[in-house]
């Protein structure tokens, strides 16, 4: 993917550049700077954007006016545009990097190609204006084609990029549009690696942006939850995303917390082990069976998850023999083994949790035993054994059940506070830590309660004062004396919601979940309607606003989307042992997402429906669950339990069978119609 026009240059959202060649086409507002529309000034509503780059929309507004611009690029070296401006149109065509442009007998000369540039007003420059509007098409010399053409055929790329999008309506609003656009927006192209990139934000990576490195950066954990939300748009592109930290993993197998082009990588800490997760859940949401799935993702990722799993068992036993963040000493960096930056291997840099810390130096590690990372940790091997049984590395998926087991035990027997019904933090001294945040559900992720201590812990920890209220699972309790509404002290965050409500739905708490996922999808929708936002985090208390630089929110953060993908999961869910499809309880769609079977959609309104391109795979009564669901050509299984009545359709080309419903969970199990075998109920 590193060829033809796309939206690769980092400093720029109104513009597109030619790979290899370098010819670099950018649209402005006269009188304004042509590169200083950011999520803080001047983006007015970012449109769809394909992958590839063949079809990009957006609104941006400066200088008293306001233009919107419709580019189609893509693979192929013609570019059509259509950019319409209330006070004028600005057009810059220069080269990017070093890259040498020429006006040249009315053609352009970029990087030793001659390309031709046709628009329906003179371009015989390198600059062009416009008091309204400018059709635009740029190619090699010599293509056939004009400005003549650029309105059918951004009228025909549009329809094309729609067709295949990721679509939502009704109680999931515009919630899939807008969690696409966070991920493909924001890539770019890094032409010191030679390679495509998605930060989790173009902005928060550039200099020039206001950003904190010079021209990329990548984080760990940021990166496994972007290609996580990218599962949903394009599986190849949720692939490439996945694999984008991975090679900078060290000899010991530690993926670094961050690495950058101008800042290098942190060679003393990593960000918590979300990997094998994050990857599983895409490998398990890309197919409706293992025939279907996508097995490159998991070879193609397993060796570096695997070694940066032994890695923590390796580097950061802490007290109690437990693991606990930790920073390594590093020669000629005077901020390793820090408690400061021990901190920010967490990922949450200013949690209240480690406000009592100390950094031990003998096992550079904190001096506290984290919940959040040991049930992460359990997590990531429980994921692993999976994605091993996959691949048929059976020694391998024994080994971390094993250890997966022994450690459960373990940590449930040293951070569970009996007196508070709850895990609690441990430290050095053995007493349990009063702070509390979402990290004290993550055991449930890990599956380390029975299930009636799940449900009470949930019940104490869900309390409005506590973790409750609306919005809910602010980033620090209510009643935590460390909370305060800013950052990781208060703060409302995807990734920490996401994996609290994993969680949640392992041990099948829908009476807890649903409510807290309908109030996220609120604040997620808030924030996109009105401003075109999905942002790094979201405000915990009514009426903040987080859009202010020194607020500490980007604009377009590409986990902000994790909110949406919880919504999706109200609907439809890829889950271990199966698909589970449910009714949200509110009249909703979620259309096109990208299965190897095909595109999946999900329709809830007086009954629920889904459809595999177009063709029926179940109808089932509002009040039917339908979980471990699988598919391939020999056979349909699943469990449906509930009340009313359920269709489904066998393998092949069969009419939909009708399967019983008891409010206890009953499986089914049907082959092909020409068998004539089919377990329980007769054809619709």
């Amino acid at each position: 993917m590193t060829a033809g026009w796309n939206t690769w240059d980092v400093t720029t959202h109104t513009g597109m550049v030619h790979l290899p060649s370098g010819l670099r086409i950018r649209f402005g507002v006269p009188g304004a700077p042509l590169d200083g529309f950011t999520w803080r000034d001047g983006l007015v509503r970012l449109g769809h954007h394909t992958v590839d780059g063949s079809y990009a929309e957006v609104t941006v507004e400066a200088a008293g006016g306001r233009m919107h611009l419709v580019m189609a690029g893509g693979p192929a070296d013609a570019l059509h545009v259509r950019a319409e401006g209330t006070a004028g149109v600005l057009v810059v065509i220069d080269g990017w990097r070093d890259t040498g442009v020429a006006a040249e007998g009315g053609l352009i000369r970029a990087g030793g190609e001659l390309w031709r540039i046709d628009g329906s007003v003179p371009a015989d420059g390198l600059v062009l204006e416009s008091a309204d509007e400018i059709d635009l098409y740029v190619a090699p010399a010599g293509a056939p084609g004009g400005a003549r053409d650029v309105g059918a055929v951004l009228e025909r790329r549009r329809a094309e990029a729609e067709r295949t999008a990721p679509r939502s309506g009704g109680w999931l609003g515009d919630a899939a549009a807008a969690a696409t656009r966070a991920v493909t927006w924001n890539t770019i192209y890094a032409p010191d690696l030679g390679r495509v990139l998605t930060p989790t934000s173009r902005d928060f990576v550039s200099a020039q942006r206001k950003g904190f490195y010079g021209s990329w950066a990548l984080h760990a954990w940021d990166t496994f939850f972007t290609g996580l939300v990218a599962a949903t748009v394009d599986r190849d592109y949720a692939r490439a995303i996945f694999g984008q930290i991975l090679p900078f993993a060290d000899a010991a197998g530690m993926v670094p917390n961050r690495v950058s082009d101008d800042r290098g990588t942190t060679a003393d800490r990593s960000q918590p082990p979300v990997g094998a997760l994050t990857v599983h859940k895409a490998y398990l949401a890309g197919g409706l069976s293992d025939d279907t799935r996508d097995r490159a993702l998991l070879t193609d990722t397993f060796p570096a998850l695997l070694a940066w799993h032994d890695w923590w068992l390796r580097a950061r036993r802490g007290p109690h023999g437990l693991l606990t963040w930790g920073s390594d000493p590093i020669p000629g960096d005077p901020g390793s083994a820090t408690l400061d930056r021990t901190k920010r291997e967490s990922g949450l840099d200013d949690s209240p949790m480690y406000d009592e810390a100390a950094y031990d130096q003998d096992t550079h590690t904190m001096d506290l035993t984290d919940v959040g990372l040991v049930a992460l940790h359990i997590a990531d091997a429980d994921a692993l054994a999976e994605i091993a049984g996959v691949l048929g590395e059976t020694e391998v998926a024994r080994r971390l059940r094993a250890e997966a087991t022994a450690a459960r035990a373990a940590a449930d027997s040293l951070l569970w506070d009996a007196d508070l019904g709850g895990y609690r933090n441990l430290r050095a001294d053995g007493k349990h830590d009063p702070h509390v945040s979402p990290t004290m559900l993550y055991p449930l992720l890990a599956g380390m309660p029975d299930a009636e201590r799940a449900a009470g812990l949930v019940a104490r920890l869900l309390r409005p004062e506590t973790l409750g209220g609306d919005p809910p699972l602010p980033s620090a309790a209510r009643d935590d004396p460390g909370y305060a509404a800013t950052y990781w002290r208060g703060r409302i965050w995807a990734p920490m919601a996401f994996l609290a409500i994993e969680g949640l739905r392992r041990y099948e708490l829908t009476e807890a979940s649903r409510p807290l996922v309908a109030a996220l999808l609120r604040l997620f929708l808030s924030e996109w309607d009105a401003h075109s936002h999905v942002r790094e985090n979201y405000p915990a208390t009514s009426g903040e606003d987080v859009r202010a630089f020194q607020a500490r929110s980007d604009g377009l953060m590409a986990w902000g989307g994790l909110l949406a993908y919880l919504a999706f999961g109200e609907l439809a869910d890829a889950q271990r042992d199966g698909w589970r499809f449910a009714h949200p309880g509110e009249p909703g769609e979620l259309a096109n997402l990208p299965l190897g079977d095909g595109r999946l959609t999900v329709v809830a309104g007086d009954r629920l429906t889904v459809t595999l391109d177009g063709h029926l795979l179940l109808d089932a009564g509002p009040d039917v669950v339908v979980t471990a669901y699988r598919r391939t050509a020999g056979e349909v299984t699943g469990i449906a339990r509930g009340s009313g009545d359920l269709y489904i359709s066998p393998p092949g080309a069969g009419d939909p069978v009708r399967v019983p419903v008891t409010e206890k969970p009953e499986r089914f199990r049907l082959y092909p119609n020409d068998d004539h075998d089919n377990d329980g109920g007769t054809p619709a």
